[in-house]
């Protein structure tokens, strides 16, 4: 039975709930009364149900398609303004015991180059992703009890906070690891993680027991449930998402959704993060296997309405997609995206040799973080390496209360041009410099909080003499 609140993965990720939800959205989709209700209601910014959100999704009135990607527009630039932003994945090591068959660390590849990063080679990996100026970055990690213990990932997380060269210095690590027990997850909040993510893969029971035929990962209902272990255990910041082209699509955007509305249920604070990644090449990996692979305008569609239906999380794409589906993305609802990414362990020091492939899979969009950074400027977006809300203490549903009050926007902005008046100081090229000083003088004239408008200068002006780090 279908219980928002239950603590068993199989009831608030129910199956026949499901299936109800997609037959009602097949049957309501050319409703044009219960479409613009929907629609009105998702203008108020109160997100929307998992029913109402599939009926849209259905929906193949291409006017509605139009009201809806306009509205998403709208939500995002009310929300989070014209700031996006930026963070690289760190892969610690591909060791792992899961058969999962869409991930070629899975442990019966004998064809991928296994690797684990000693604390000095983390070391030197954290100062080129400093050199970048990057800011945040999400940890990454295969699930091996004897190579890639908890232990493992502690020392990690403590050596990258150590490390600052020069300017550089990352202020946020999030941490992308396997399940874990409530006591894992107090020791990983008491190491001062930001965000904690684990991806679903696929809400379909049946078909994720058949995508994990091995391995601890294998067992659907602890997986489902680690977010509710997490924030059991103080870490308030978490983030989910699916593979898209594992499952049929509507079955996974139901489930996600359910996620999200059982957390806030729950928790009384949903998701920090949705993520929206899709299935693509990898060693070992033959995206033909999969038949339900997510077309680009369905994609677009999805990413519109996790934006209305979760107005206040923060939404990512990553490097799996192109520049072109990133630049659209980005206009639907996307407000985090990685840069200048490497997916295999390690190589920011250096690029792997392709004969010692170690990646979990192949990115499309492969240009520097400096690249990235000149791009989204001249697209008229901030981009932002802000990490004051979370050494702040405004996390969960303090940040939550923030952002549904709109107060959020009094650190947000200046936080966001701050942190770029660092990158382009210390890390830009000179065209990327230009391009960033007219858009900051733009944006700090916008700010609407005089006092927060004036601090924010003097602030900027200091940091032209050297200082760092300043914060809302």
């Amino acid at each position: 039975m279908y219980n928002v609140h239950s603590s068993k993965a199989e009831e608030f990720i129910n199956h026949e709930e499901i299936l109800a939800t997609l037959q009602y959205a097949e049957e309501n989709k050319g409703n044009r009364p219960l479409l613009d209700a929907i629609l009105e209601k998702a203008k108020t910014r109160v997100g929307l149900s998992h029913r109402e959100a599939m009926v849209l999704l259905e929906c193949p009135l291409p006017e509605y398609k139009e009201k809806l990607f306009a509205l998403a527009k709208e939500i995002k630039q009310a929300i989070y303004g014209n700031r996006i932003v930026l963070f690289a994945p760190l892969y610690l090591s591909n060791y792992c015991i899961n058969g999962c068959v869409y991930c070629p660390y899975h442990a019966k590849n004998k064809t991928i180059t296994r690797k684990k990063l000693n604390q000095d080679q983390v070391r030197e990996e954290v100062m080129a992703l400093e050199a970048m100026g990057h800011k945040r970055i999400v940890i990454e990690s295969g699930e091996h009890p004897l190579e890639n213990p908890l232990e493992y990932i502690l020392e990690c997380i403590d050596t990258i906070y150590s490390i600052k060269k020069d300017n550089g210095e990352i202020r946020r690590v999030n941490v992308n690891i396997a399940a874990c027990e409530v006591e894992d997850y107090r020791k990983l909040h008491e190491a001062g993680i930001g965000t904690y993510t684990l991806f679903q893969e696929t809400y379909n029971k049946e078909n994720y027991e058949a995508l994990h035929p091995t391995g601890p990962k294998s067992d659907y209902a602890y997986h489902t449930t680690a977010m509710d272990r997490a924030m059991e255990a103080g870490i308030d910041d978490v983030g989910i998402g699916v593979l898209y082209g594992l499952e049929h699509y509507k079955y996974d955007f139901v489930g996600l959704l359910m996620h999200a509305e059982h957390l806030e249920a729950k928790f009384g604070v949903g998701p920090h993060t949705i993520s929206v990644p899709r299935i693509c090449p990898a060693d070992d990996i033959d995206v033909d296997d999969f038949s339900n692979a997510v077309p680009d305008d369905i994609f677009e569609k999805i990413v519109a309405l996790i934006r209305v239906s979760a107005p206040y999380a923060g939404m990512i794409m990553s490097t799996r997609e192109s520049q072109s589906m990133r630049e659209r993305g980005l206009a639907l609802g996307i407000s985090q995206i990685s840069g200048g990414s490497r997916t295999s362990v390690g190589g920011y020091v250096e690029e792997e040799p392709e004969e010692e492939n170690s990646a979990q899979f192949d990115t499309s969009d492969r240009r520097s973080l400096d690249e990235i950074v000149e791009w989204l400027l001249q697209l008229g977006y901030v981009p932002s390496f802000c990490t004051a809300c979370y050494r702040e203490g405004r996390t969960g549903d303090r940040f939550m209360a923030l952002a549904k009050s709109g107060q959020i926007s009094n650190c947000c902005q200046p936080n966001a041009l701050m942190t770029l008046k660092e990158y382009l100081l210390d890390y830009a090229d000179e065209e990327t410099k230009a391009v960033g000083a007219a858009v900051i003088d733009v944006q700090l004239d916008s700010i609407k909080n005089d006092l927060v408008k004036e601090k924010s200068k003097a602030y900027i002006a200091q940091m032209e003499e050297g200082e760092r780090d300043f914060r809302f």
